[in-house]
């Protein structure tokens, strides 16, 4: 990206608190998506806003829940409804959202017809309860993070397991009600880690394999996209490894860090 005085100006960050936080174009993206205030009993004073920006901070910095800032709403507060959020689907929903707008603003049809699989071993911490194995090949003890992705690099789907669960197995996981929500998806690229019949058999769409130059470094068609996906997930500091106590959690974090990005990218077009 060439830094002009326009560019510069989208990206500019000098009228929030921090970094992490929602702008108010961001926030009224994802507004009517949040929950709204009880029909019956007390009306809810948390601001739901300063909550998102206590996620997107401990996202961004990795700071343990009960760090968080006095800036914002106390840390069990914060963590009760993102927990909220996650299992009552306002965090599907707002990606959702954020999908489609984020699409349309690229020129691409709603759903997509090509996706990308792969998977990320991650350390876990001393908290971890479940799903935790050992991935022989990379010789991590921890869990993996199995990512469907289409040509934007944008996620489909996210799950969290053992890492001591093979890419063939995982894929099962991962494509679950894959093609009830993405119909039109009619290949899915992966690496040779999912080749074989266990593979083609659980797929739900054709696999493409594309395997690994290993006499020279090459940038491999459509692979490097997933890649590049988890990259943006890693500048969150949160995902230096899973100290998450479920896995669960981690899969939450993992939507939250896309909703992020596609926040910056949708409000900045707005902006222009």
């Amino acid at each position: 990206m060439v830094w002009t005085p326009f560019t510069r100006k989208l990206h500019c960050l000098k009228g929030l608190r921090y970094a992490s936080d929602l702008s108010d174009k961001e926030w009224l993206l994802i507004k009517p998506h949040m929950l709204g205030q009880p029909k019956r009993g007390r009306r809810r004073t948390t601001d739901l806003q300063a909550v998102m920006n206590a996620v997107f901070y401990l996202l961004h910095t990795g700071c343990q829940w009960a760090l968080l800032l006095k800036d914002f709403p106390p840390s069990s507060t914060v963590h009760y409804y993102f927990k909220r959020f996650a299992d009552d689907g306002t965090l599907d929903r707002v990606h959702e959202a954020l999908y489609v707008q984020t699409r349309q603003l690229e020129g691409r049809e709603d759903s997509p017809t090509f996706a990308i699989i792969d998977s990320q071993s991650a350390k876990t911490g001393s908290d971890a309860r479940g799903d935790v194995g050992y991935d022989a090949g990379k010789k991590v003890k921890g869990r993996k993070r199995h990512i469907l992705v289409d040509v934007l690099g944008l996620m489909l789907s996210n799950k969290v397991h053992s890492a001591g669960s093979q890419d063939r197995e995982g894929l099962s996981i991962v494509c679950d009600r894959l093609t009830s929500r993405f119909p039109f998806i009619e290949v899915i690229c992966a690496d040779g880690g999912y080749q074989g019949k266990i593979a083609a058999k659980t797929s739900p769409r054709p696999l493409q394999i594309i395997k690994r130059n290993q006499k020279a470094f090459q940038a491999l068609p459509k692979r490097w996209i997933v890649e590049r996906t988890f990259a943006w997930l890693g500048i969150n500091r949160r995902f230096s490894k899973d100290i998450e106590r479920y896995a669960r959690t981690s899969e939450a974090l993992i939507s939250a860090a896309m909703i992020k990005l596609m926040l910056r990218r949708v409000a900045r077009y707005h902006h222009s």
